[in-house]
C-alpha cells in the first residue's frame, strides 16, 4: 500500500514533539545552572572590586537568563561602582520588573537615584523597603537619612525666597573674629597675602595631618571667590613659546598623590604653570587639604595656575560622597555652605593657545556650539540636569559614530565624528577633558582628537590604575605623559566622611 494513501496516526510526529520538549526543557535549564555559575563567578570579581569583569559575566548569565531580577540587581550595583549611574538605574528597573517583590531591586534604584541627586525618587524606594522590612536596621537607617536630606531641602527652598543670603565676605567678617590660639604654630597669612612660604608651610602642615587655622581657610575662600568672579565661563589661556604648561585630571581628595605631582613635576610657579581639570574633591579623605592647597596656589599665581570645575564641586555630589562630611567634621557647616558659593564660580573650561579646549566632562548634544555659546553660560548656580553647562561636567565619549545616552545618566556620550565637527566648526586642533578612570591615566581616543586625564592613582584605594598628567609646549602643543603610581597615605580609608546613603551606590 502506497504510503501517501495511508493515514498518518500521528505517533512518531508526537513521540518527536515529546523529545522537543524535554530536550528544550533541559536546554532551559542548563542554562539556568550555566547563568547560576557566571553569577557566582562575577560575585568573586565584584569582591575582589574587579567590576568590569563582574559587569560582562553578569551580562553573560542575563542572555542565559533574562528573567532573574538578582542577577540585574548585582549587574546594576557593579555599575553604581563605575559612576554609570544610568545604566544602574536601568538594571535596577528591570530587576523590579522581573520580581516587584525582590527588594534588593528597590535598594538599587534608590542608590541610582541617589548618585543622580533625585532624593525624592529615592526616599520612596527607601520607603517601600524600610516598610516591608521593619527589622532591618540598617534599611531604617538609611529611609531615616534620606528622608532628612529631603526635607532639608525643602526647608530651604521653602526661606530661600524670604531669606537674603549673606555674600561670602559678609559670612568671612563674622567668622574671623575667632580669636587665633597662643600655641598655634601652623601657616600664617602674611597680611591676609598667600606667600610662596605659606603654601610650602601648609603642605608639610598638611602632610603630618594638621589643620590650618580657620581664620585664614575663610580667608581663603573669600578671596578666592573674589577672583573667579572676575573670570569668564571660559578662560583663554597663552602657552609662551618655549614654556611647558601641565594639565592635570582628577585628584578625588587624594592629597599626597597631589604632592607627588608636584614632587615629580616642579610646584607651581609663574614658569610652572598649572591647569586642574576638576574633580578636586569627594571620595578621597583628604579633599579639604587638597582643595586648600589649590585655592591657595590660584592665588599665588592667578595667571600661571587654573581650575576648573568638575561634577563633583556640587552639592548633591559633596553629601553623598564625603566633601560635605569632611568640612563639617574639620571645621563647620557654614564652611560647607562657603565651598558651593564659590564652587559656583569656578570656570568651566579653558582654551590654550586658542587650539586645545580643556573641560572636565565633554562635548554636546546638539550640533554648532561654538565658544562664544560657553562663554555666555550662566554658571553661577548648581549644574543643571541638561544643556551645555551639564555636557561640559558630564559628558563621556564613545567609540562608536554618533551620540548616544549616557551610562551615567546625566550629559551624552559622543562619538569621532562629534569630536571632529566639533574642532573643525571652531578651528580647535583637540579636546582634553577628564571625568573617568584610566588604567594608564589617560586615554586617547577619536583618533587623537580626544584626550582623557585622570590624576588618581589607584583611584578609591581600589582600582590599581596608574596616574598621569599631560606636558605641552606653547610652539608644540602635541601631549606628552608622564604615568605615576600611588604613594602611601595615612590610614584614613577613602569616603571615610561620606553620607551612609553612598553605600548604596
Amino acid at each position: 500500500m502506497s504510503t501517501t494513501a495511508t493515514p498518518d496516526d500521528g505517533a512518531t510526529v508526537n513521540q518527536t514533539a515529546e523529545e522537543t520538549t524535554t530536550n528544550d526543557t533541559r536546554n532551559v535549564e542548563a542554562d539556568k545552572a550555566r547563568a547560576e555559575e557566571l553569577k557566582n563567578q562575577a560575585n568573586e570579581y565584584f569582591k575582589n572590586k574587579d567590576n568590569e569583569k563582574a559587569i560582562n559575566l553578569y551580562s553573560e548569565a542575563i542572555e542565559l537568563d533574562g528573567n532573574n531580577a538578582i542577577y540585574y540587581a548585582n549587574r546594576s550595583f557593579a555599575y553604581l561602582r563605575q559612576e554609570a549611574f544610568g545604566y544602574a538605574l536601568n538594571d535596577a528597573v528591570q530587576a523590579i520588573k522581573c520580581n516587584p517583590a525582590y527588594l534588593k531591586g528597590y535598594y538599587r534604584r534608590a542608590g541610582a537615584h541617589m548618585a543622580l541627586g533625585k532624593f525624592k525618587l529615592a526616599l520612596q524606594d527607601l520607603e517601600f523597603v524600610a516598610k516591608r522590612c521593619p527589622s532591618d536596621k540598617d534599611a531604617q537607617m538609611k529611609y531615616t537619612e534620606c528622608n532628612k536630606i529631603v526635607k532639608k531641602m525643602a526647608f530651604e527652598r521653602a526661606i530661600a525666597v524670604d531669606k537674603q543670603e549673606k555674600s561670602l565676605l559678609e559670612m568671612c567678617r563674622d567668622l574671623e573674629s575667632a580669636t587665633i590660639e597662643a600655641d598655634y604654630e601652623g601657616p600664617k597669612l602674611e597680611d591676609g597675602i598667600v606667600t610662596l612660604e605659606f603654601m610650602k608651610h601648609l603642605m608639610e602642615w598638611y602632610k603630618n595631618e594638621k589643620k590650618l587655622h580657620k581664620n585664614f581657610a575663610y580667608r581663603i575662600l573669600c578671596d578666592v571667590e573674589a577672583l573667579f568672579k572676575k573670570q569668564p565661563p571660559l578662560v583663554d589661556i597663552t602657552v609662551p613659546d618655549e614654556c611647558k604648561f601641565t594639565v592635570c585630571g582628577d585628584i578625588h581628595g587624594q592629597f599626597y598623590d597631589l604632592l607627588n605631582i608636584f614632587e615629580i613635576n616642579g610646584l607651581p610657579s609663574e614658569t610652572n604653570p598649572y591647569l586642574f581639570n576638576g574633580d578636586f574633591v569627594d571620595r578621597g579623605s583628604f579633599s579639604v587639604e587638597c582643595i586648600f592647597t589649590l585655592f591657595g596656589f590660584k592665588l599665588l599665581y592667578p595667571n600661571h595656575f587654573f581650575l576648573s570645575r568638575g561634577n563633583h564641586e556640587s552639592v548633591n555630589m559633596n553629601q553623598m560622597y564625603g566633601f560635605t562630611g569632611e568640612v563639617v567634621a574639620k571645621y563647620s557647616q557654614t564652611m560647607s555652605e562657603m565651598f558651593t558659593i564659590v564652587y559656583n564660580w569656578l570656570p568651566l573650561c579653558h582654551c590654550i593657545n586658542q587650539k586645545v579646549l580643556v573641560m572636565h566632562g565633554g562635548l554636546f548634544s546638539k550640533d554648532g556650539v561654538s565658544l562664544d555659546d560657553i562663554r555666555a553660560i550662566d554658571r553661577n548656580r548648581q549644574p543643571p540636569e541638561e544643556g551645555l553647562m551639564c555636557e561640559l561636567l558630564w559628558s563621556d565619549p564613545q567609540p562608536q559614530n554618533g551620540r548616544a545616552p549616557s551610562k551615567r545618566g546625566v550629559g551624552i556620550q559622543f562619538g569621532p565624528d562629534v569630536t571632529k565637527a566639533f574642532l573643525a566648526h571652531n578651528k580647535l586642533d583637540y579636546v582634553v577633558r577628564s571625568h573617568e578612570v584610566k588604567d594608564d591615566g589617560y586615554e586617547v581616543a577619536h583618533d587623537g582628537k580626544c584626550i582623557t586625564v585622570f590624576s588618581a592613582p589607584n583611584y578609591c584605594d581600589a582600582m590599581g590604575n596608574l596616574g598621569a598628567f599631560i606636558n605641552l609646549k606653547g610652539n608644540d602643543l602635541t601631549p606628552q605623559y608622564k604615568t605615576y603610581a600611588a604613594v602611601p597615605h595615612p590610614k584614613v580609608k577613602p569616603m571615610a566622611y561620606a553620607s551612609s546613603l553612598s553605600l548604596l551606590a
